[in-house]
């Protein structure tokens, strides 16, 4: 009962520590015959690695994926495929400085889970937080990338849409800008705006939240199962066991409060291919736990870095009150690594469902959706 895994077909196990040797995953029901190596994985990667700006930590990970297991070359072919079995990947820590951790040791910093840590287990590894840093999410992204090609025609975007008070305008959405920007901001109008923000904010010592949106497209309807099986649920769940996420929402999520029936919920008519064609996409393309066929949307807000160099006040594990500066190497704004990590969680949990799918129903010539006979 570690919780160390998540998934039920498609599963992901991670291990390893910030300032450990090494982090890794094992992903266990992979189907085989799946072409996959090192170069398939590593683009993801780059993108998440730390220390591309100075808008991120300045820790210098090169964050190089091996392959340990599952994977054979098809003597037909001669291409590596996946062989159905374990996939083990492990990523080298090769830039820790825990010496920058050793004042802190004993004192609780606010924002952080170091006083859980410590109530739970008795003990906690204070160096850059142990099993409790985002240092771990490599390796969902890691295992991002292999569940993208589970799912054949998926492709899983996302992009930060708000920083601090700085909104993107929808209006300016350009996917291409996403990758042209050291914020994955779809906006290059706002993106321009936010390297003088953060700049400010890190002279400060502080930092600041973001939102992330993901984007699924390519989703067949049918995956999800009714109650307690929900697609919208375990996405909701992948992204709240992200580093600092404090909120998720689901299409329209928070915003349909404030619709009529008649503005939230998403008219049909019948497509050129036979097929429900939806007028809109408040329901993020789920509906009744149950995806729809239309783009899965899905966004999370990420708290301010909680490591800053103002002094905050706190206690430590021995009871005395004190004050606290967090020095070392810290994101003014975690939010933006962390969009590759929703890429990857959610192409994770569509993988699963896609799997579970493929479980139940089998060779059903129903599904995917193919309207009955009139």
């Amino acid at each position: 009962m570690s919780f160390n895994t998540f998934g039920h077909l498609f599963r992901v196990t991670t291990f390893g520590e910030s300032h450990g040797p090494a982090i890794g995953c094992v992903i266990d029901g992979c189907p085989p015959r799946i072409p996959l190596t090192e170069a398939d994985i590593q683009p993801y990667l780059d993108r998440r690695r730390p220390g591309q700006s100075r808008y991120t930590t300045q820790r210098q990970e090169p964050d190089t994926v091996k392959i340990l297991s599952g994977i054979f070359v098809d003597e037909a072919s001669g291409t590596q495929v996946t062989t159905g079995t374990p996939i083990a990947l492990i990523i080298d820590n090769l830039d820790q400085r825990s010496k920058d951790y050793s004042d802190i040791k004993d004192k609780y910093r606010p924002g952080h889970a170091d006083f859980t840590y410590d109530a739970k287990y008795g003990l906690r590894d204070y160096r850059g937080g142990g099993r409790q840093s985002a240092r771990e999410t490599a390796m969902r992204v890691a295992a991002g990338a292999i569940a993208r090609k589970v799912v054949p025609g998926m492709n899983v975007r996302a992009a930060l849409v708000q920083m601090g008070p700085h909104h993107a305008d929808r209006a300016r959405w350009d996917w291409a800008e996403v990758e042209r920007n050291p914020f994955f901001c779809p906006d290059a109008k706002t993106a321009a705006l936010l390297g003088d923000y953060l700049d400010g904010l890190r002279k400060s010592g502080s930092s600041i939240g973001a939102v992330i949106e993901v984007v699924a497209d390519g989703v067949p309807a049918g995956l999800g199962a009714p109650i307690y099986g929900k697609l919208d649920g375990d996405l909701a769940a992948a992204l709240m066991s992200i580093n600092a996420v404090k909120g998720v929402e689901i299409g329209a999520g928070f915003g349909s409060a404030e619709l009529t029936g008649e503005e939230n919920g998403d008219e049909m008519r019948m497509g050129n291919d036979g097929k429900p064609l939806f007028l809109s996409n408040n329901a993020g393309g789920i509906l009744g736990g149950i995806s729809t066929g239309q783009p899965v949307v899905a966004r999370f807000a990420v708290k301010p870095t909680s490591s800053i160099l103002n002094p905050r006040r706190t206690v430590d594990r021995y009871g005395r009150e004190t004050e606290i500066t967090t020095t070392g190497r810290h994101d003014p704004c975690v939010g933006i690594r962390a969009v590759p990590v929703g890429e990857a969680m959610v192409a994770c949990v569509i993988a699963d469902h896609y799997l579970r799918q493929r479980g139940q129903v089998g060779d059903n010539p129903a599904w995917p959706f193919s309207p009955p006979a009139r």
